[in-house]
């Protein structure tokens, strides 16, 4: 029989949340740079430069990829001749492996999991409780997963219960592009079939587990239903020509994946998972002899890539640009920021609005400011904040017209693509959405030179901030006529990859 200490348990938990933080698989980064090399979109290329160099960056400075460190996800195969050495329950000792790495001194990962989630959702301040799923099976090991969700691309899971008869790759191929790109494409799509509506889901979320190899499929040939699905949606979701963050491009996806479970003869459950491009998981064996060695990867593994924009990019400084000046702006164009922007996002949008529709006094003057939808990771040694990346903009454009007609704020910087309600907003006023590449958390973080909270400080990350910064990079989105380049760019690449197929 094996015996499994308490803390070997614990640490490895700690450790593997340490280490995805700041380590990309290698399978993932190779799969990156190929779709980087072959990208034909300028803008695309671009974002895939800047998670790349991020990338880099993170394994070498050992801070987070992104700064939604995720929710914790554990998948535990537990052998029947393992006996723990423990006071603990299974799912305790995870929780506090979480607990350790997430308040870690020498790189502290932001909380982000809160309590009563439909009422005072209140944050349980070092990311517990993981979601803990167990099997018990024949063996004297324990095989551990550990991964770490953000909550963007977890927020575009879809499922569906089909009718038997139904297509599943013509329904993946509707849901897709209605998933945007708030899950931070390039990345990585599970797809789980079968069951009943959790087992699909279950399936699913394993099976981004798996490494990237879909062009080892491809060499191979398909052998079972669920390869020649991989390899059918790979290259039809490429042919949408969405592309890296949405901004059209030859690559969407690195891989699909598709595992599938026996299910009810009426039903045919399915589910899509996203992981985005800060994907996040390690696998290890615990066997008696100690806490699990993670190997530590080689720079080498890294490519690297410089990012240079050119002599004709738009330089801005905040503390001295108008209305007028972005009437000029155009979509696509590369802009870098200089100067002071505030930043706030769900929870200091929904209580400037509640401020505002009571007549009460803000604490911050808004008019003819930029706000960053950010919710950054805590600072550690020199740091004036920690990785700083972008949050999903369309759950602010609820708060959007309110926001811009009341406060008189000229432009807002976000992730992914804003919905019709927010596009008319911002063409009403004049104002515009600058984009920020997500997955590049650290490396945007370095363009920011001062930090202090200047509202709502009660509210932890999600407080209002000044930011001071130095030439931070960021795309049009939405100019102040209202055009997308979320709806130009995936558009105009759809047409491209599809004409060349004539």
């Amino acid at each position: 029989m094996t015996v499994i200490k308490q803390d070997d348990l614990i640490q490895s938990v700690a450790d593997a949340l340490q280490y995805i933080s700041y380590y990309h698989p290698k399978d993932f980064i190779d799969a990156v740079h190929e779709a980087y090399q072959r990208e034909e979109s300028k803008a695309a290329k671009d974002a895939m430069a800047q998670i790349l160099i991020n990338s880099r960056m993170c394994a070498m400075g050992k801070r987070p990829i992104c700064q939604d460190t995720g929710i914790v996800t554990v998948f535990l195969t537990i052998g029947m001749d393992v006996k723990f050495d423990s006071d603990m329950s299974v799912e305790d000792m995870c929780n506090e492996g979480v607990r350790r790495a997430y308040l870690h001194p020498d790189n502290v990962l932001r909380a982000s999991v809160l309590a009563d989630p439909d009422g005072k959702r209140a944050n349980t301040k070092d990311n517990t409780p993981a979601v803990i799923h167990m099997k018990l099976v024949p063996g004297n090991t324990v095989d551990v997963h550990v991964a770490a969700k953000g909550g963007g691309s977890e927020a575009k899971s879809k499922f569906a219960m089909l009718n038997p008869s139904d297509s599943v790759v013509d329904w993946v191929l509707e849901q897709v592009p209605k998933m945007g790109a708030g899950w931070c494409p390039p990345g990585m799509l599970g797809i789980g079939i079968g069951g009943t509506a959790e087992k699909a889901m279950m399936v699913a979320k394993e099976a981004l587990l798996e490494p990237v190899n879909i062009q080892e499929l491809q060499a191979r040939g398909a052998q079972t239903r669920s390869e020649e699905l991989r390899l059918e949606l790979f290259e039809k979701v490429n042919k949408l020509g969405i592309g890296a963050q949405g901004l059209g491009g030859l690559t969407t996806v690195l891989d699909v994946k598709v595992a599938d479970f026996p299910t009810h003869a009426a039903n045919k459950p399915v589910a899509i998972i996203p992981n985005c491009a800060a994907t996040r998981h390690t696998h290890f064996v615990l066997d008696g002899t100690g806490p699990a060695v993670l190997e530590v990867p080689k720079l080498e593994d890294w490519p690297e890539i410089s990012w240079e924009v050119g002599d004709s990019v738009r330089r801005v400084d905040l503390n001295t640009v108008t209305p007028e000046d972005v009437k000029d702006w155009k979509t696509g164009e590369t802009v870098l920021l200089s100067g002071k922007m505030l930043t706030g996002r769900d929870a200091a949008h929904k209580r400037m609005v509640d401020m505002i529709s009571k007549g009460e006094e803000l604490p911050v003057d808004l008019k003819g400011r930029f706000i960053y939808y950010v919710g950054p990771v805590d600072p550690v040694r020199e740091e004036v904040v920690g990785p700083a990346g972008p949050t999903t903009a369309t759950r602010m454009d609820k708060f959007t017209r309110t926001i811009v007609e009341e406060t008189g704020l000229l432009g807002m910087i976000g992730k992914a693509e804003r919905g019709p309600i927010a596009i008319e907003a911002i063409r009403d006023n004049e104002a515009v959405y600058l984009m920020a590449v997500g997955g590049a958390a650290y490396l945007v973080s370095q363009a920011i030179k001062g930090a202090k909270v200047v509202g709502f400080e009660d509210l932890g990350m999600e407080a209002i901030y000044e930011f001071d910064v130095v030439d931070m990079p960021v795309t049009v989105a939405v100019d102040s006529k209202g055009e997308s380049v979320h709806i130009t760019g995936p558009k105009e690449w759809f047409a491209r990859i599809n004409a060349t197929e004539v």
